[in-house]
């Protein structure tokens, strides 16, 4: 992968973690490299899983907007899931 190609894939993971992080509810203690990693996973996540069921076989690639984004907000939602009853309010 060329220094251009890894730039793009570390925008469009910052772009779906931003997307993810405005559509799902809840509260979501991330930074931006928290923000830029759920994106990155999210975009593996959704372009693996579409591959699967277009292709028949299991890629991980980054290249749709779209299964990047919908992956990261799969991924937020089961972080938030997971995080979110372990929270307590300290007063």
């Amino acid at each position: 992968m060329s220094l251009g190609g890894i730039l793009l894939t570390i925008v469009i993971g910052f772009i779906a973690g931003l997307i993810a992080r405005a559509v799902v509810p809840g509260k979501q203690d991330l930074g931006i490299v928290a923000t830029l990693v759920l994106g990155l996973i999210g975009s593996i996540v959704g372009n693996g899983i579409y591959n699967l069921i277009a292709n028949g076989n299991l890629e991980f690639a980054l290249g749709g907007w779209w299964a990047s984004i919908l992956g990261a907000i799969v991924v937020l939602a089961i972080y938030v899931f997971a995080t979110g009853s372990k929270r307590r309010v300290t007063r």
